[in-house]
């Protein structure tokens, strides 16, 4: 797959691919090696992705991924699918794999540019704090499942989100 830049041409624009969509159980992954999508896991019975999930291109976090991308979108897309978003902030998260060291593994939030449900949303703090917490805990809840610990340790504005992005760029 030739991956499209990081940054569209608007401001505080991003391109983002999505590998899980929104309401689905099933966790999709971009595999690099095989140049397609694959199924990574099944999530427990009454639990789904609360909103598209995917990746930024040309990116890498600390867990040696691309950096990830939660995007609020008036319905979901497919695995694959290229979405402009307008970047409104960003999780700052410490992950922990049992036995292992703990890393960051940010997650931007972002909305589609084309979004008609969500366009009034400029940054992170326009949206519903109950909803922000729903979403921490699936994250905490989705890392419990694998024997992972998720500590949120704050939630950033856009500007701290853009420079996240621009620091994990390659």
């Amino acid at each position: 797959m030739i991956l499209p830049p990081t940054f569209s041409k608007k401001a505080n624009t991003i391109y983002a691919i999505i590998e899980t969509p929104k309401g689905s159980r099933n966790k999709y992954d971009y595999n690099r090696d095989l140049d397609c999508f694959e199924l990574k896991k099944i999530l427990p019975s009454g639990t789904s992705f609360p909103y598209d999930f995917g990746f930024i291109p040309n990116t890498i976090g600390e867990d040696g991924d691309p950096v990830d991308v939660l995007i609020f979108s008036d319905s979901p897309f497919f695995p694959g699918c290229l979405v402009e978003c307008r970047v409104i902030g960003v999780f700052v998260v410490m992950q922990k794999e049992k036995n292992k060291k703990a890393f960051r593994n940010d997650r931007i939030i972002a909305v589609t540019s084309q979004s008609l449900n969500f366009s009034e949303i400029k940054d992170i703090r326009d949206i519903n704090k109950s909803l922000l917490d729903e979403i921490v805990h699936f994250f905490k809840y989705y890392n419990e499942m694998e024997e992972k610990s998720f500590r949120l340790l704050k939630k950033g504005n856009t500007k701290l989100a853009i420079e996240l992005i621009k620091k994990n760029q390659i």
